[in-house]
């Protein structure tokens, strides 16, 4: 994880950075930070790099790179597959050393094609003038862009910030639908910018203009610039296959007879298939690869943050539900089994009942209060499901429930159940303080909602139970696994049943094909910037390019039976291959969004509906 800037102007005027931006940039990247500035002799344009590290594997390596051609880099990613990086070796570098030696547009576009995991990068070519940038095909990585007319400039940058009554154009985010390209020297003479796209396709498919302009809302452009697909009509292919769309005449009716609230032995019949229990393995295969890939070298801790205490490497974004409790049980797999494992829980303050009001028939009644400590409990945990009522939300139930499956799974294993309790209070002066600026330019009642869980779990200060005692407690774990990317492919949200019961298996197939479409608008880039926050680094197993590959290449039967009911047809064959690893209550758990799971949702206006505007981030 790394913050990652560029400015650059075709005028006389040189832009300045923002100083909120730059402080939002220096905590994504805490380990190094340094700039280059690039002023070509002859050419009226300015380029402004601004680069802060999060060292995550790999000698610590200062951002921009920049070589002896004059090329600069700026990298926010991680290379999982597709090209070699060694053990010790840096990844950006390995990306900035391939970049260095091509010579063509199509060379350049063929590194970005093969590098399987998620990225966001910044490289200005120097012999052509040429300033490329974008984000992996998921938008797994944040990357905003933001147009002054009076400067005609763009600027670049992993996080923005939030001002009230500012001149500026508006922040946006660049969309993962194409890879960017500006001709500097070519902008500079006609004194405008023109960005030229190169978008993704998948082999099979034919490129159509549709597909570029979708997601660009053109009219928000300052005047001074321009779209335009490049001239050569290249493309990036595609690191996923194309959804499976097949519907099928008709299929076997379920001879299940099963009750609305179904048990883990329910599952047990579907697995008598041998087909079926195939696939349940693959998926178990590919989802286990994606772990260990994440997990395998875990950042090495400098003298100075070495402690007797054995810290965690590895958190989990944690609520006891299915897509936690795979995630935990296969790094379960793959992490020494001295070193622990944090699952982060988090839980809102639980409104006060009201005060019974006296009447006629009451008053001779006595007043009841129901008064609970919340400010202390916020502080300090509790194992005893009795104490605590404040923080009882569901998220903590299941996940307290979750944390005892996995103590049978292996009771070797640390666990560090860390409990994260979050007043009122505290909720509102740290929205105002940091949480509106990560989540902007997003702007919803649910951005809000899901922007404000993540920050508090994902930042790990809370509690948890430490040689038989509860004590004060924060994860230091720079890797954060997150569950993303289950529900959007395997039919896990409650709009999925909608539209299957609306339109059968065709509807659904439409919807889950527009599900990773859109998430990189709806999600990714806001969640690596609430976690990015932290100097940590989210990262996304379910949205591996294998996995998504495979689960993309199965029809929709095999992923989910919407016929069946609530905590059993959803996500299907995640919840067999639950069963398969040996889970039992968790697996038959129905999806609880995390805003209600944790109770954000009803803290403060449970009348608003998700799409709403968010007034509350607009207070800074």
């Amino acid at each position: 994880m790394c913050g990652i800037c560029c400015v650059v102007n075709i005028s006389n005027l040189q832009s300045a950075l923002d100083n909120a931006v730059l402080g939002n940039l220096k905590k994504r990247g805490p380990n190094c930070s340094q700039e280059v500035t690039k002023a070509v002799a002859g050419f009226n344009y300015h380029c402004f790099f601004s680069g802060h590290v999060l060292h995550m594997r790999g000698l610590l390596t200062p951002q921009p790179l920049e070589d002896e051609k004059g090329n600069v880099f700026l990298w926010n990613g991680e290379v999982f597959g597709g090209l070699k990086v060694g053990s010790e070796e840096n990844d950006a570098q390995v990306v900035f050393d391939h970049l260095s030696k091509c010579t063509s547009e199509s060379e350049i576009l063929s590194i970005f094609s093969a590098i399987q995991g998620p990225w966001a990068f910044i490289y200005f070519q120097a012999d052509s003038h040429c300033l490329w940038f974008g984000r992996d095909f998921f938008g797994r990585r944040s990357l905003l862009w933001q147009f002054d007319d009076e400067e005609k400039s763009i600027m670049l940058t992993s996080v923005g910030a939030l001002v009230i009554g500012t001149e500026r154009g508006q922040w946006q985010e660049v969309p993962a639908s194409a890879v960017y390209k500006i001709d500097l020297k070519a902008c500079s003479l006609l004194d405008s910018l023109v960005l030229m796209t190169y978008p993704w396709k998948y082999p099979s498919s034919k490129l159509q203009k549709s597909d570029l302009t979708h997601e660009l809302r053109l009219e928000q452009f300052s005047s001074c610039v321009s779209l335009t697909m490049n001239a050569s009509g290249l493309f990036l292919t595609a690191p996923v296959v194309p959804l499976n769309i097949a519907i099928p005449a008709c299929l076997p009716e379920s001879k299940q007879t099963l009750c609305t609230q179904p048990s883990f032995e329910d599952l047990q019949p579907f697995l008598q298939s041998d087909k079926r229990k195939k696939v349940v393995h693959q998926l178990l295969d590919v989802l286990s690869e994606a772990v260990r890939r994440r997990i395998q070298y875990p950042p090495s801790k400098t003298v100075a943050t070495c402690t007797s205490v054995n810290k965690a490497n590895v958190a989990i974004l944690f609520s006891g539900g299915i897509d936690s409790m795979i995630l935990a049980t296969l790094a379960d797999r793959h992490i020494p089994v001295e070193h622990p494992i944090d699952l982060l829980n988090v839980a809102f303050q639980l409104k006060k009942p009201k005060k019974k009001v006296l009447t006629k028939n009451t008053k001779n009644c006595k007043t009841v209060f129901n008064a609970h400590p919340c400010q202390e409990e916020a502080k300090l945990g509790s194992t005893e499901a009795g104490d605590f009522k404040c923080f009882n939300v569901p998220d903590r139930v299941t996940g307290r429930a979750g944390l005892q499956e996995l103590q049978d799974i292996n009771p070797t294993r640390t666990w560090n159940f860390v409990e994260i309790n979050v007043t009122l209070d505290e909720l509102q002066e740290m929205r105002q303080k940091t949480i509106s600026h990560l989540v902007y330019p997003l702007e919803t009642v649910l951005d809000d909602s899901i922007g404000c869980a993540v920050w508090f779990a994902s930042r790990g200060t809370g509690a948890a139970l430490l040689n038989n005692e509860m004590k004060e407690y924060t994860s230091t774990a720079k890797v954060v696994l997150t569950g993303i990317g289950a529900d959007e492919q395997l039919a896990g949200y409650s709009r999925h049943r909608v539209r299957y019961k609306m339109s059968g298996l065709e509807g659904l197939v439409n919807e889950l094909g527009m599900e990773l479409g859109r998430i990189s608008s709806r999600n990714l880039g806001r969640d690596d910037r609430i976690i990015g926050d932290h100097g940590k680094e989210a990262r996304f197993p379910f949205l591996d390019e294998e996995v998504v590959s495979f689960l993309s290449s199965l029809p929709v039967w095999e992923k989910a039976d919407l016929t069946l009911p609530r905590g059993l047809g959803e996500k299907l064959l995640l919840r067999l291959a639950a069963r398969e690893l040996g889970l039992t209550a968790s697996a038959v758990l129905p999806k609880r969004a995390m805003q209600f799971g944790s109770r954000i949702a009803k803290m403060e206006n449970g009348n608003e509906k998700a799409s709403d505007k968010c007034n509350r981030l607009q207070r800074v």
